[in-house]
């Protein structure tokens, strides 16, 4: 049974008409539906954290090649990484899957709808992608809660040759026009001299005070920041006994702001505290980036335009507008490739995101249709995109 409104408003008509084509890729999500469900669900039963997705990666991967496409993995030197691609049109479109957990929380982030949502829009492109004009490409995507395995493939070539990229994300509303802060880490260690409290004080150099120094400066740092940075992190070492002066403390930090032009200059106040810390107490400070920098989401506005006439013609809610609430690593791939990554609502509003709750929001019938409605959208959506396109060069010539 297809939707009363397939077609896109305003689409044109003709040998090639788009409503036929989006309601056979409508009618292909229905037909895939038991695949993606299992594949979803035994996703979400199964959480693996980031750069450890082994299980995620080959099921997601068995999926495509029983699909029809050609599938390498691993792929651009992650372990848990893979590419699956299927047609030879001259408009190639990646569709982004996540499927990495947080620890202790499982999919409380739902990746689990993520990656079956863009395995879902590949096979239903599967069938039309000749047709249409299009290059297909799955990039199963490893480690975006933590590691930034998104900037390590676009580093490694993962998106050379795309002209756009597409993802959807489960969240409390639904959202077209998603925006992120840039995030950078910090990894902070000081290294200081151990002493005797009572009978040789003077002789220590106490690491865990140069962190608290540290961690005033930043404290007092705040007020002097714009509203929307953030700083925040914990201690996860600051000595273990208090009979002994710590020698050594570490810290981990996140450090957000509205732009990766911000981000430089947060990073260079907040670590000037650090620094700081060290000075005043004579202790060494060691400072590092333990993952690459995931800088903010820049939606593509035409993108955006045709995704929104998509979500609407399915029936979901209207979007609502929201200053930058997260951060991902396809923020990185959006400086690059023009790129959307809507928000699906997959809770009413009771809860959201890193939340227990969320997590069995992820496996309910109300994510699950959401992961179906984004699956249909973002097929739909790169029907109209290679439809436009090829209209473009038709009146070019």
């Amino acid at each position: 049974m297809t939707h009363p409104h397939d077609g896109a408003a305003g689409a044109p008509t003709g040998p090639d008409d788009p409503t036929d084509v989006k309601s056979r890729i409508r009618r292909a999500v229905e037909e895939h539906r038991a695949t993606l469900l299992d594949l979803s669900r035994r996703l979400h039963d199964h959480p693996e954290t980031a750069f450890v997705e082994h299980r995620a990666a080959a099921w997601c991967s068995e999926v495509l090649g029983d699909g029809g496409f050609t599938v390498t993995a691993p792929a651009y030197g992650l372990e848990t990484a893979f590419e699956a691609t299927l047609g030879e049109g001259p408009l190639t479109v990646a569709l982004v899957c996540e499927y990495d957990a947080l620890p202790d929380l499982g999919h409380a982030c739902g990746h689990n709808l993520i990656a079956a949502a863009g395995i879902g829009a590949a096979l239903a492109l599967a069938s039309v992608a000749d047709e249409l004009g299009l290059r297909v490409r799955v990039l199963g995507t490893p480690a975006e809660e933590r590691g930034a395995g998104k900037a390590l493939m676009l580093d490694a070539g993962a998106f050379e040759g795309v002209d756009a990229a597409m993802m959807v994300h489960p969240c409390p509303f639904d959202m077209s026009d998603f925006r992120s802060f840039a995030l950078g880490t910090l990894s902070v260690t000081y290294t200081g001299r151990a002493a005797h409290p009572s009978l040789n004080p003077h002789e220590g150099r106490n690491a865990a005070d140069a962190l608290t120094v540290a961690q005033v400066a930043i404290g007092l740092l705040r007020q002097h920041l714009p509203p929307q940075w953030r700083v925040h992190g914990v201690t996860t070492e600051a000595g273990s006994a208090p009979n002994a002066i710590p020698h050594r403390a570490r810290a981990e930090y996140e450090l957000r702001a509205l732009a990766a032009e911000d981000l430089a200059e947060l990073r260079e106040r907040v670590e000037a505290c650090f620094r700081a810390g060290a000075l005043a107490t004579g202790c060494e400070v060691r400072l590092e980036r333990p993952e690459p920098d995931y800088l903010d989401f820049r939606g593509d506005r035409e993108l955006i335009r045709l995704w929104e006439a998509n979500a609407h013609a399915l029936g979901r809610p209207e979007p609502v507008e929201r200053p930058p609430f997260a951060c991902t690593d396809m923020g990185n791939v959006s400086h690059v490739v023009p790129s959307i990554h809507p928000v699906l609502d997959i809770s009413g509003g009771t809860c959201g995101p890193h939340e227990a709750a969320f997590a069995e929001a992820a496996a309910s019938p109300t994510g699950e249709r959401a992961m179906l409605d984004g699956a249909t959208a973002m097929a739909w959506t790169a029907a109209d995109l290679a439809g436009e396109r090829l209209t473009a060069r038709s009146g070019a010539v």
